[in-house]
């Protein structure tokens, strides 16, 4: 099977997150495109992130129904923080007959440098990477980049985050489900949940 990895923490996921993801499971002729749920980025602090099950749940609900898309626990049975080499490494151990796909935005492209391993993941793996505002790509030179030609949307989960902060709507940014759950228990009120 041909599977897009579309890594993130999805803090929380918003309709941008699945337009993408939609777009590329499409029009890039994957079987599916899992959405994996990152417990503990390297790159972000842990105090800013809801509970992992809540995140995963999250996408669940606003998937629920799509056949080409997935959520994917697989990071939270790895060691933390979650290093996309190892979480490779350990998806093709388990999934020997999948082929795998790097989705990414052009933001956490522009960071790839300081991955763990990144000459290795950039030599053995396939990426597509979809713009995002703000952070323009150059075509690489590099046969396994794809540049997407995805919707260019604005909405960002930290701007979603300053909304429900400031007691603002989020109708519209994420999944109908996605919002009454957030709203119900009152996630991300508080600054420490950014």
């Amino acid at each position: 099977m041909k599977i897009g990895l579309f890594f993130g923490s999805f803090n929380p996921v918003h309709h941008g997150h699945l337009i993408i993801a939609n777009h590329i499971a499409y029009n890039y002729h994957f079987d599916e495109v899992w959405l994996v749920v990152s417990p503990q980025n390297p790159f972000k602090a842990v105090s800013s992130l809801l509970n992992q099950n809540h995140r995963l749940y999250f996408i669940e609900a606003a998937i629920e129904g799509e056949r080409k898309l997935k959520a994917s626990n697989i990071e939270f049975q790895l060691p933390k923080p979650s290093y996309t080499i190892d979480t490779l490494a350990y998806l093709e151990e388990k999934y020997p007959n999948h082929e795998f796909t790097i989705i990414i935005g052009s933001d956490s492209f522009q960071n790839i440098k300081r991955w763990k391993n990144a000459e290795i993941i950039l030599r053995k793996y396939k990426f597509i990477i979809y713009k995002r505002p703000g952070f323009e790509i150059e075509q690489e030179q590099h046969e396994n980049i794809s540049i997407a030609d995805a919707p260019f949307l604005e909405i960002s989960s930290t701007h979603i985050r300053k909304l429900i902060q400031e007691g603002k709507s989020i109708k519209f940014l994420v999944p109908e489900k996605v919002r009454e759950e957030i709203e119900k228990y009152g996630y991300y009120k508080t600054a420490k949940e950014k």
